[in-house]
């Protein structure tokens, strides 16, 4: 072993050690060699030793002997640290370390001396004077911050190796100063501030010189005191703050950084920079009202006096800043307390900012005039102070949520823990913290053997302000408004269609007027159902509650029972006193004695309203009102609403305020008429007649014979009727919505700009590539006008300066053509369409403006081809032919003139130069003097072009032999000139004898050329362009061919005529950063996910090329191009690349969000280079050359400036050290992408075990990386108070702990599954200067469009794209306006990052209540005065779900985030504080949309139910026998309305609107026809069964959670028990109890037997049964296949059979399956339970109805009928559990018994069915009608059952509800399954399926059905 020299002698490891352990290791394989992979894998317990391990890996190869003595090194000191290897993983890593020790030890010796201490002396001072002193000034801070890094670690090595007193004085030396420089070079983020030597050049921008000499300003600060009687120095305001508070040195790190480039980047905009040299005192104070504005408001709030006192003196700019550092470091160590931004407030004024102040300001400083000497707290103070404590609080808190099991009413989350800072009582907590508060209070933890470990029990704390209850009332609470106008207007338009006759004044009958004026009393009714509610559903938080809102609460509730009482009082009594309306006019005058109180309590009632009328017509009084804090308005708001923090002041300006207004009273006026002269007018008379007869035979038993008006079927009728009438609204709304929708698109520019030339922008809009081509020319302008950026008076200055649009236009080209090679690099166009999509980078001496070949293609080969037919006197017709099309204009000329350049730039020789001049001098003369068709000869044209393509051909090839290559080039280039000269000149030899007699000297002509031209990538250029112009003979109209490719180019163009900003300098621009959260899902595909084949036979791989075959192509034509050096890659590696940009993997986000770097730098070139380099072309930039070489990098430290990239991998750390392949191939991939993107950082959640007082325990940081030369660099780490993902939702928590990394003044929120293009990349600074245009507030969020990319797989596909691109675009554009209305709805928006860090980050993160979390975060900035906005002009990729399941899981995970924000505090708060019209627009966007949908579905259902119950009980047949209502047939038209509602053919309204914006309304038309035909109506119908199933489950028992939907390549075919398990409950039980409605209707009824209108409302509701029956089989791929069907039917039998149990997957077992079903009971309450069971009543009726029409009962309407019928159900029961005991019993054992007892019971059974045939009565349609009786009231039995599972478990009768219910499933499979087997019989079904499923990819001539059925053809390709 190695000397250990200098080390203790008991430190060695035990001899035992060294042997190998016998059990497999958990942590890494001993066996594996690769030495890359130790420093990586240490245990968390022993994470300092990896920087040791990392370094033996680096000098590996330069001194294995001296790596070797590193890894010992790092062994002692982990045997050190833990010697008993107690710790998680640390034994088998030691002994993994020691195998290889031993190895080692035997195989290195010592290269440059004899022993060890010398050679790691040796070593270390070669490695000190190769690597410090001489790169010092050469290296990079990066790569000096590595060396130094290296350096340390060797020295501590060395001094265990080396005895201290052997170690010399040259090795000290170097020792000496690596310490004192070390700090110096740190790794860091984006700023190397401690960096010497060779200054990167973002530092060397005057900003950032600015901001850094400001904050390092700490004159006049009080100094440290050290332990040691020295003073601590500090290097700014950051470090004194640090020590002053005790903060962590990760965090002070991490803000200082933070804080100069918000300083700078705020700084710098709009400065002149010549004389720019200090920080602007305006930009810190506007920073700091940014920071503290919520601060302030929250002070004003609670009237206490603000803590941001500053002196006016030179000292204000330092204070300012301290207060700002002070927050920001507060902020950045708060981990899960940034949800809760009044905590930070708190803080702030209990202590922070108060002790800062007396530290500066003290007396005793200005009395002695001495600095004030502080002590320096630890460097954890803070964290362990403050923070802990509260973030225990909040884990407690979250404990009792029992993982969202809990009633959300039984625990605090954020908001009720934020809400209690909302009052004076936070000030309770004092300084420093009184953990006996009030707050901290808290049930004790406890661990008993009677209770599960770490439960929290006791007594809990009581919510806040509000209680989430689980109950439909939130619905009527958060929206009291809608619904008592809905009802009082349906009301009144019952009494006037009551009271209707021929008059059409109606209004002014006296009794008439009297009875609408009944309505004060429902509204009376209805505000005594508000008052109680809110006191019920707030009972939990009363003792929370300040006594003035209990008062207000009480006094509600008494007010509205004295109006409750009065109101029908005073009412009663006017009747006996009836006074018409004119009556009442007439004595208006009178005194109010003689007048009716009813009408003067009518005045007081509605006099409130009246005030609230006249506030909302002047909404800035109201607004400053509510937001006033000043005690006497707060005290005349009191009764209006409660004072809260937040939702105070939400009210629009005027204009607005009028918009959404008409909107409204435009729809509710349609909708009125609608409901009152369709829905209400046509029942009433049937009503009347109905209740005039009297029925008093009825079919079955009646238990209230003696009941008038036949009340039971007027509800019957009217029901689904007033249902309809308060669902229609929604589609109202769908329909005003698209029409508004539309207009505004089509006025917001889309495809124009109005402030352009009329005349020649008037036909700018560009839907098609033809159209493009037909109008590229005014491209270059719009992109001049949108995003070149120009000041006005600059544009104004060179307007029509030939030069300037010179300049224009080749920066439209430089972007352009970084477009174009974007698309060409990510395999959508080939190289032959780049090549016509390009423009020249460098600008040629060309009179005329270069446009990409594309749009030249083919005019060359015209103008050859018709030039040949003319005359010689038809110049002036040949040229005005030419001139008539300026691209034919253009492509002649630029021909003629490049191919001039490369002559004579080819030839080396000024005679033969001088001959192609003359050759182009009689051309340009003969033009001139139109003599051009006299003196050239067209018909040698068409030769002459056949051997320039030859000669182009052969400059574009690669050559080996130069000498035989120029001899080839020479021979071409002689026949070219000849046949000019002889051919096409009809005197051109006379050019050749002047010559030759100039010449005394003859020699062989154009035989000297230079072949080194042809090395300059400009030239090449020219070559291909002009090859291009002279060879393409077709139109190139579909150019580019990819479908992709053509949308992105014409949404690009398109965009440049929208209204937009316009676009600042880089320089100027705001500063913005992208997160993005990442889990677990898929970075790249792995080499076997490529390849691994389905059940089918087909990979992903080869699934992907038949998909995308020309992408396919494009990528083999690109990595075998030899030029691109693709050779030298792994073909597998970049086969993975090639199939991850085309799923939804990070790996496709991060190369989209890289493109804004691409972008920026691009930008920043645009902007700084001078002419000369903007005419060179960007990619032609010399950057050797020393100032483009510094342009270069001004555009990287710019980008760096101005865009940061975060993407935060919550659990990298764990897939670091994870054994788990996958979860390990997932780091690898995330460390490849922070490899290949150097700016990428990844932030993670990294878990320790670190020893804390002898204790082992769990420690958790927020961790900052980035790529290094092979791993990952440590940036930042930050401690937190415990593990943050457990308090709150998982999503959230995870960008929470990140948001500290990010940087800027804007943040985009992208998820995983999307993606960015370089166009859309190149728009982002003008989309940030929306938040800077001039307008009454600014934005807080700007909405963007998406685009889904995964559209053309599927029909399903491409209908959910339809579906959400509508909703992005029309739906999201009517939201912001004019409905103001538009919240945060996901990916991809911008935050005001300063806005949203001060009031609780990007999304709200309480468990469960908080599941659609990006929904909650524009609700918040709604409630916090945030305006959100809608941007059309750039767009950003996204991906959806392309399976039937998937997408069925995506909206069962919206439909519960749904239901839980139906009761959450934000929607009540909105909905309480939005103004009337303004409310309506957020209920019908939000949980209304999906309420409504539940009611669509519960009409068909009280529909059936209703004539269900007047079939069965003979009503219907009754009073149809009337005369007069067999005669009309009003009853079935108003019935037959509700019809329209179940189609789903209103979801694609907006899809139509917006397709025909985009695209025109004859492509809308026919992609409508299109989806119907592919069964788009099916598809909506189905899905909107499963928004109604867990919406209603939700809001019933809650159980909502974050479903996983997958985001892979589905398209397989789902088994039949799959379809099953997951919409057995939403779909399958459902559709089963319609079809049985409609059978028994049928069956049963004979209401619409004479009439038409019978079809078609049966059909809509027979279409619905099919759609929820069958849609999961006719959308599920290869679902008719014969043999798919008999596999399925395989596994349905075994998956029936299994047994359940512990550890049982559901996908195993039946049993399994159906216990988790019933998941949701165990958090349910008592009122859910019953609820459940008295809607399972509901089975009764069949039997109570059917068994009396039995043929047996012989007409009896008794009782006993009925309790005979429950007589034979309970004997069937019996019977079927003494059969499923005897199996259990006796079938193993006793088989003869169990057989006798089988006979024993079919004879009875054949007994008793005799005897009831001969002696009762009983006939065969009996037993049908009996079959349909009896199995709903078994199913009622099962579903009571579950709902009671705990008494039923208790009395034992468990096991027999599960196997009826067993037998239940199986019926119900049987049931749905055979049409799926009789359809598979026939065989032309299945290829009807394919081809509707895949119309889109047949369309491109894709094989699908191959794919879907495995015959694969190898290919050599992919072999």
């Amino acid at each position: 072993m190695a000397s250990s020299s200098g080390t203790k002698g008991d430190m060695g490891p035990p001899r035992s050690m060294s042997k190998r352990l016998t059990r497999a290791l958990t942590v890494m394989d001993p066996s594996d060699e690769n030495s890359a992979v130790d420093s990586e894998l240490v245990p968390s317990s022993l994470a300092f030793i990896a920087p040791i391990l990392r370094v033996a890996n680096e000098i590996e190869q330069d001194n294995p002997r001296v790596a070797y003595l590193c890894r010992f090194h790092a062994f002692e000191q982990a045997h050190k640290a833990d010697p008993t290897s107690t710790g998680r993983g640390v034994r088998q890593f030691k002994t993994y370390l020691l195998h290889r020790l031993v190895k080692e030890e035997a195989e290195t010796v010592p290269k440059l001396a004899g022993n060890d201490p010398r050679e790691i002396q040796k070593y270390y001072q070669m490695f000190y004077e190769h690597n410090i002193k001489r790169g010092e000034h050469t290296k990079t801070p990066e790569e000096m911050a590595k060396i130094y890094q290296i350096a340390t670690v060797l020295y501590d090595v060395l001094r265990t190796v080396v005895p201290t007193a052997k170690v010399d004085s040259e090795t000290q030396k170097y020792a000496k100063d690596v310490q004192e420089k070390k700090e110096q070079y740190e790794h860091f983020n984006i700023l190397p501030l401690h960096a010497v030597g060779v200054k990167p050049a973002i530092m060397e921008l005057p900003e950032i010189k600015a901001a850094l000499q400001a904050i390092r300003y700490v004159y006049h600060l009080p100094t440290f005191q050290m332990p040691e009687e020295r003073e601590r120095p500090v290097n700014d305001i950051l470090e004194w703050l640090a020590l002053r508070f005790g903060f962590q040195k990760g965090n002070v790190a991490n803000q200082r950084e933070h804080l100069i480039l918000l300083l700078a980047n705020m700084d710098i905009r709009n400065k002149n920079l010549q004389t720019y040299t200090h920080l602007e005192g305006k930009t810190v104070q506007d920073l700091m009202d940014m920071i503290f504005k919520n601060y302030q408001s929250w002070c004003k709030y609670l009237h206490l006096k603000q803590n941001l006192d500053c002196p006016r003196d030179e000292r204000k700019q330092q204070l300012q800043l301290l207060y700002i550092g002070l927050y920001l470091l507060i902020w950045g160590e708060a981990s899960n307390i940034r949800f809760m931004p009044e905590i930070t407030c708190s803080v702030w004024e209990n202590k922070m900012a108060k002790e800062m102040h007396e530290t500066l300001f003290n007396n005793a400083q200005h009395v002695t005039g001495a600095a004030t000497q502080l002590v320096p707290l630890g460097e954890e103070s803070f964290l362990k102070k403050i923070v802990t404590p509260i973030y225990e609080v909040l884990e407690k808190e979250a404990r009792r949520n029992k993982e969202g099991k809990a009633s959300h009413s039984a625990w605090r989350n954020y908001d009720d823990l934020n809400e209690y800072f909302w009052t004076k009582r936070c000030f309770k907590l004092k300084w420093p913290l009184d953990l006996k508060a009030d707050f901290f209070v808290h049930s004790e933890v406890i661990k008993s053997r009677h209770k599960r470990n770490n439960q929290t029990v006791g007594k809990r704390k009581p919510k806040t302000n509000f209680v989430e209850v689980r109950t439909f009332w939130h619905l009527y609470r958060s929206f009291d408004r809608m619904w008592i106008f809905f009802i009082l207007v349906l009301q009144a338009m019952i009494i006037i269609a009551w009271h209707q006759r021929v008059s059409s004044n109606v209004l002014f009958d006296e009794d008439v007027f009297r009875s609408v004026l009944s309505i004060f009393i429902t509204a009376a009714i209805l505000n005594f159902l508000r008052a109680v509610l809110d006191i019920v559903l707030s009972f939990h938080a009363w003792r929370s509650l300040k006594v003035t809102q209990i008062l207000r609460y009480l006094l509600k509730l008494a007010t509205a029972t004295f109006w409750l009482i009065v109101m029908p009082l005073t009412y009663s009594r006017s009747i006996q006193n009836p006074t018409g309306i004119m009556r009442l006019i007439d004595n208006l005058g009178a005194e109010w004695q003689n007048q009716d109180l009813y009408y003067y309590c009518i005045a007081i009632y509605f006099l409130p309203n009246i005030l609230a009328s006249f506030l909302f017509l002047f909404p800035f009084m109201r607004r400053v009102m509510e937001r006033s804090n000043w005690r006497i308005i707060v005290l005349l708001m009191w009764w209006a609403q409660p004072k809260l923090y937040v939702g105070r002041g939400m009210h629009e300006d005027m204009f607005s305020l009028f918009k959404y207004t008409l909107f409204w009273i435009t729809l509710l006026i349609s909708k009125i008429a609608f409901s009152y002269y369709v829905e209400i007018l046509p029942l009433i008379e049937p009503t009347r007649t109905i209740m005039n007869i009297t029925v008093s035979n009825y079919d079955w038993h009646d238990f209230f014979p003696n009941a008038t008006h036949n009340m039971g079927v007027v509800i019957s009728i009217w029901a689904p009727v007033i249902l309809v009438y308060f669902m229609d609204t929604q589609i109202w709304y769908a329909i005003y919505g698209t029409i508004i929708g539309g207009i505004y698109g089509a006025f917001s520019h889309l495809g124009e700009v109005s402030d352009f030339d009329p005349v020649k922008w008037r036909d700018s809009d560009i839907r098609t590539l033809g159209m493009l081509r037909a109008r590229f020319e005014n491209v270059p302008l719009a992109f001049s006008k949108r995003l070149v950026p120009y000041s006005k008076g600059e544009a104004k200055r060179h307007r029509g300066d030939d030069m300037y649009d010179r300049i224009n236009i080749a920066k439209f080209s430089q972007m352009w053509n970084e477009f174009i090679s974007s698309l060409r690099n990510e395999d959508l166009i080939s190289h032959w369409e780049r090549d016509l999509l390009l423009v020249p980078y460098s600008s040629s001496d060309v009179p005329v403006v270069q446009w990409p070949p594309f749009l030249l293609a083919s005019k060359i080969p015209i103008v050859l081809d018709m030039a040949k037919d003319f005359k010689e006197n038809d110049d002036a017709e040949l040229f005005r032919k030419i001139k008539s099309d300026d691209f034919m204009k253009s492509a002649v000329i630029e021909c003629y003139e490049i191919l001039k350049q490369v002559l004579i730039g080819l030839l080396l020789d000024e005679g033969d130069k001088e001959i192609i001049r003359q050759i182009c001098n009689k051309v340009d003369s003969s033009i001139r003097d139109r003599r051009f068709l006299r003196e050239f000869d067209m018909t040698g044209l068409p030769l002459l072009n056949e051997k320039l393509d030859r000669f182009f051909k052969l400059l574009m090839e690669d050559y080996e032999d130069l000498e035989l290559y120029k001899s080839q080039i020479i021979n071409k280039l002689q026949d070219i000139i000849e046949i000019i000269i002889q051919d096409v000149m009809l005197d051109g030899h006379k050019i050749l004898e002047n010559f030759n007699q100039g010449n005394e000297k003859e020699q062989q002509k154009f035989e000297k050329v230079n072949i080194n031209l042809l090395e300059s990538s400009s030239w090449k250029e020219k070559v291909v362009r002009l090859h291009l112009l002279l060879t393409v003979k077709e139109s190139a109209i579909n150019v580019p061919m990819n479908l992709e490719a053509r949308r992105r180019i014409t949404f690009f163009a398109n965009s440049l005529f929208m209204t937009m900003p316009p676009a600042p300098k880089v320089r100027n621009m705001l500063s913005f950063s992208v997160l993005t959260p990442y889990y677990r899902e898929d970075v790249l595909y792995s080499p076997e996910e490529l390849k691994k084949e389905n059940e089918d036979g087909i990979s992903t791989l080869f699934y992907l090329q038949q998909i995308y075959p020309d992408e396919w192509n494009n990528y083999m034509e690109r990595i075998t191009d030899p030029k691109l050096s693709y050779f030298k890659r792994d073909n597998n590696e970049m086969d993975r690349y090639w199939v991850s940009y085309r799923g939804q993997t990070l790996a496709r986000t991060v190369r989209g969000m890289m493109y804004y770097r691409e972008a920026l730098e691009l930008q920043c070139f645009l902007d700084f280079a001078d002419d000369d380099a903007i005419f060179g072309g960007y990619r032609a930039i010399d950057t050797t050359h020393h100032n483009y070489k510094t342009l270069k990098d001004r555009a990287q430290a710019l980008a760096d400036m101005k865009f940061t990239y975060v993407v935060s991998c919550q659990v990298y750390g764990a897939q670091k050290m994870s054994s788990d392949p996958r979860e390990r191939g997932h780091y690898l991939n995330i460390l490849s992408l922070m490899l290949e993107h150097p700016t990428l950082r990844v932030a993670y959640i990294d878990e320790r075990e670190e020893t804390v007082e002898k204790k082992t325990e769990k420690v958790y940081y927020s961790v900052l990386v980035k790529g290094g030369d092979k791993l990952d660099e440590e940036i930042y780490r930050i401690k937190l108070p415990g593990p943050p993902a457990k308090i709150g939702e998982g999503k959230p928590e995870n960008q929470n702990h990140a948001i500290i990394f990010t940087r800027g003044e804007a943040l985009q929120t992208i998820d995983m599954n999307q993606d960015n293009y370089f166009e859309e990349a190149f728009k982002m600074r003008n989309v940030l200067e929306e938040f800077l245009k001039r307008q009454r507030r600014r934005p807080t969020i700007l909405g963007l469009r998406e685009h889904i990319f995964t559209g053309s797989v599927s029909s399903l596909a491409w209908f959910m794209s339809n579906q959400e691109t509508s909703f992005v675009t029309i739906g999201q554009r009517i939201l912001a306006n004019p409905l103001r209305v538009r919240f945060h709805y996901g990916h991809p928006d911008i935050f005001d990052r300063i806005f949203h860090l001060t009031r609780g980050g990007l999304s709200k993160a309480s468990k469960t209540i908080n599941l659609s979390e990006d929904i909650f975060s524009g609700y918040n900035s709604t409630l916090r005065n945030g305006y959100v906005t809608h941007n059309e002009y750039i767009q950003v990729g996204k991906g959806r779900d392309v399976g039937m399941n998937q997408i069925s899981l995506f909206e069962a995970k919206v439909a519960n985030g749904n239901g839980e924000q139906t009761l959450s505090r934000d929607v009540y708060r909105l909905g309480r504080r939005f103004d009337f019209y303004r409310m309506l627009s957020f209920y019908f966007t939000t949980v209304g949309f999906y309420f409504s949908s539940m009611v669509t579905v519960l009409i068909v259902y009280v529909f059936l139910y209703g004539r269900l119950y007047m079939v069965l009980s003979g009503l219907e047949k009754r009073i149809l026998d009337d005369p007069y209502i067999r005669q009309s047939k009003a009853l079935e038209e108003a019935l037959a309305t509700q019809s329209l509602f179940q189609l789903g053919l209103l979801l694609v309204l907006p899809m139509v609107m917006e397709i025909g914006l985009e695209r025109g309304f004859r492509t809308a038309i026919g992609d409508l026809i299109i989806m119907q035909l592919q069964l788009a109506s099916v598809f909506f119908t189905f899905q909107l069964g499963t928004k109604a199933h867990y919406y209603g489950r939700t809001l019933l028992h809650g159980g909502s959670k974050y479903r996983a939907t997958g985001r892979g390549f589905v398209v397989f075919h789902a088994k039949f028990a799959d379809n099953y398990r997951m919409y057995s409950r939403s779909h399958f039980v459902k559709g089963l109890e319609l079809l049985m409605l409609l059978i028994v209707y049928e069956v049963y009824g004979h209401s619409y037997r004479s009439s038409s209108l019978y079809f078609f409302i049966t059909f809509s509701m027979w279409f619905l049964v099919a759609s929820w029956l069958f849609a999961p089989f006719v959308f599920n791929p290869s679902g008719f296949h014969w043999q798919k069907t008999v596999d399925d039917w395989t596994d349905w039998k075994k998956w029936m059979g299994n047994r359940g149990g512990i550890g049982i997957a559901q996908d195993k077992s039946w049993e399994s399956w159906w216990n988790g079903e019933q998941e949701h009971f165990k958090y349910t309450n008592l009122r859910g339970r019953v609820l459940e069971i008295i809607l399972a009543s509901r089975f009764f009726i069949y039997q109570y109805g059917i068994v009396y029409r039995l043929k047996i009962s012989h007409g009896s309407k008794d009782i006993l009928v009925y309790g005979l019928s429950w007589f034979v159900m309970l004997t069937v029961l019996l019977v079927l559990k003494m059969v499923s005991m005897g199996r259990r019993k006796f079938s193993t054992d006793f088989q003869l018994m169990f057989r006798i007892l089988k006979a024993l019971l079919f004879l009875g059974f054949a007994s008793v069915m005799t005897v009831l045939f001969v002696v009762a009565g009983l006939a065969v349609s009996d037993i049908f009608a009996a079959t349909l009786a009896f199995l709903p009231t078994g199913w009622a039995l099962i579903l009571i059952a579950q709902a009671c599972a705990p008494c039923l478990k208790g009395i034992g009768l468990w096991v027999s509800v599960m196997e009826l219910s067993r037998a239940y499933e199986a019926i119900m499979g049987l049931v749905i399954f055979m049409p799926v087997v009789v359809l598979s019989w026939f065989p032309f079904l299945s290829e009807f399926q394919t081809r509707l499923l895949f119309n889109q990819a047949f369309s491109r001539g894709l094989q699908i059905s191959m794919i879907l059925s495995g015959r694969k053809e190898e290919k050599s390709s992919t072999s």
